[in-house]
C-alpha cells in the first residue's frame, strides 16, 4: 500500500512539473504554487477560461495599483 501511495506522489509531481514547464514556455508567470491552486479549482469544476480571464484581470489591477503608488509616492517626493 505503501508502495503505491508513493508512485501516486511521484506521479502527481511528474504531472505537475511538467505543467509547470508548459506554464514557463507559454510565459504564463504562474510559480508552481500558483499553478497548483489553478489545477485544483479546475479539478473542482471551475471552467478554466473563466479562471484565465480573472487571472488576467487581477493582473492588470495589481499593476495599475502600482503605477498609482508609484506616482503618488512621487508626488510627495518632489
Amino acid at each position: 500500500m505503501a508502495s503505491a501511495t508513493s508512485a501516486n506522489l511521484n506521479a502527481v509531481r511528474e504531472t505537475m512539473d511538467v505543467l509547470l514547464e508548459i506554464s514557463r514556455l507559454l510565459n504564463t508567470g504562474l510559480d508552481m504554487e500558483s499553478l497548483s491552486i489553478c489545477v485544483r479549482l479546475c479539478e473542482q469544476g471551475i471552467n478554466p477560461e473563466a479562471l484565465s480571464a480573472v487571472i488576467k484581470e487581477l493582473r492588470k489591477a495589481s499593476e495599475s495599483l502600482k503605477v498609482q503608488q508609484q506616482q503618488h509616492t512621487k508626488c510627495h517626493f518632489k
